[in-house]
């Protein structure tokens, strides 16, 4: 029988509750006892999820390099591995544990081994009791609130030769001058808020990143500064719902639209920002798309449906009318504005009528792409016990249908850039190809063109040429 309360778990009902306590701020300092911890061993992460997640593996990284340890990609040489985990979605999970099945002969093999797993799953019950119960060969468990305790936890498990499992389940913390080792040279993740308070019925999110927390402005503005003095080209503000930035601070009055106009004085060629509500952008953040140069013309906004009722089982705290409204905002202020989102087709109760509502807001906005997805059950939410009523069959013919309709706008949005020469930042060469060279526009639609690899981590000049449905082609400029 395994003794749960000797470890740290995580707890769903803490997790829900939100207070009005003051977020707390610190700053990471390396302990010199952990300096050289790592020296002459390796390490690998392996990265699932959202760009949230990927922010957290470049802190673990750097972490880990401070440590003295140095990557490596065999995972036969590694002394410790990482898996940072994404919990949106069920296959997303059994794609986890599938892996850590994988690896369970490389400890046999290296009993020194540290296989973690860290990240949304951790922060979840029914995850770290499958652990300890079925998976014995995972070493650490960590979540997503205390990444900075990394060198603690590394230091128990080598030297204690014990299962360290440390979840927290209250209200994070923000904790700057964290090291990061970056996975591009030129396109950088800005994190400037964690958690989220929306709560939507499906969405474990609010329970594994805690409550909506913002990086104080001069910190975010340092960061940026030094990416900018380090020769970046763009940036990624990150947070769970990164319209709320800035709507907790107690001594402040400022929000997303601040920051964006701020950072847009300091010279990044160019900023973007994701995850996106529609219930928390602010007319400050819209108008930041008209008068901010480096604030590219593409935003991300996920709907999930365009039906009202739906909306409604869903806790989304809007309409389809009231999306609209800002989509016509959005479109005033910046009229080339490329619009992409995220749908859920067959959520618990939705009906033919509910469905068509959501074909019909998709073809009104005219979304240049989306994300699609049937509806999944995550355990803990309240839409887990919601009644599924739609038959299989039905549930794969409207996505079908909605595929259709979403690849069209993918198609007619691409075709309207044939013969226009637009800003290509070049990320590398193609994945089939490595004659092309692949890059995004100032659109985020992916370009494809024959040029010098010299020209990789520069903005760029192509003229469109051919138009696909899920990338265009076209030719420097010279």
């Amino acid at each position: 029988m395994i003794d749960i309360d000797k470890y740290f778990t995580p707890d769903l009902k803490k997790a829900r509750k939100r207070t009005k306590n003051e977020t707390e701020h610190g700053s990471f300092e390396l302990e010199h006892k952990f300096e050289k911890l790592g020296i002459g061993k390796t390490y690998k992460i392996q990265t699932y999820g959202c760009q949230g997640n990927e922010a957290d593996s470049e802190t673990m990284a750097g972490i880990l390099n401070n440590m003295g340890y140095t990557k490596t990609d065999a995972e036969t040489e590694a002394d410790i591995i990482l898996i940072n985990t994404c919990a949106i979605r069920e296959n997303a999970e059994n794609r986890i544990w599938g892996e850590l099945g994988r690896l369970k002969p490389l400890k046999r093999k290296n009993p020194d081994l540290i296989l973690g797993l860290c990240g949304c799953m951790a922060q979840e019950e029914k995850v770290v009791n499958r652990i300890l119960e079925k998976y014995e060969h995972v070493d650490l468990v960590f979540g997503t609130h205390n990444i900075h305790l990394l060198p603690q936890y590394i230091e128990q498990a080598y030297f204690n030769k014990e299962r360290v499992i440390e979840v927290f389940s209250e209200e994070g913390s923000i904790v700057e001058n964290l090291p990061k080792v970056r996975a591009h040279q030129f396109k950088a993740w800005v994190n400037i808020m964690f958690g989220c308070d929306e709560f939507c019925t499906y969405c474990i999110v609010p329970y594994t990143r805690g409550k909506e927390r913002s990086r104080r402005p001069d910190e975010i503005i340092q960061e940026v500064k030094e990416l900018v003095e380090a020769g970046y080209q763009e940036v990624t503000l990150l947070g769970q719902n990164v319209n709320a930035y800035g709507k907790d601070f107690k001594d402040l009055d400022y929000t997303l639209g601040d920051l964006l106009m701020d950072l847009d004085k300091l010279g990044m060629p160019r900023i973007r920002f994701t995850t996106s509500h529609p219930h928390d952008i602010d007319d400050k953040t819209i108008l930041a798309f008209k008068v901010c140069q480096s604030v590219m013309p593409h935003l991300h906004l996920p709907v999930q449906s365009g039906s009202n009722a739906v909306l409604k089982k869903m806790n989304r705290h809007y309409t389809k009318e009231h999306y609209l409204d800002v989509i016509e905002k959005l479109k005033q202020a910046k009229p080339d504005i490329a619009l992409t989102t995220d749908i859920i087709v067959a959520f618990p109760t939705e009906t033919e009528a509910d469905f068509l509502e959501t074909l019909d807001l998709v073809n009104r906005v005219n979304f240049e792409g989306a994300y699609t997805f049937i509806f999944s059950k995550r355990a803990g939410t309240p839409a887990a016990t919601f009644e599924d009523n739609i038959p299989e069959v039905e549930k794969k013919e409207r996505l079908k249908r909605l595929n259709k309709v979403v690849n069209d706008g993918y198609l007619r949005a691409s075709t309207k850039y044939v013969g226009k020469t637009i800003k290509v930042l070049v990320d590398g060469t193609s994945k089939h190809d490595d004659r092309i060279l692949a890059g995004y526009s100032e659109h985020n639609k992916l370009v494809n063109f024959k040029g010098s690899k010299t020209l990789i981590g520069q903005i760029v000049d192509v003229k469109v040429t051919i138009a696909r449905t899920w990338f265009l082609i076209g030719e420097a400029v010279e």
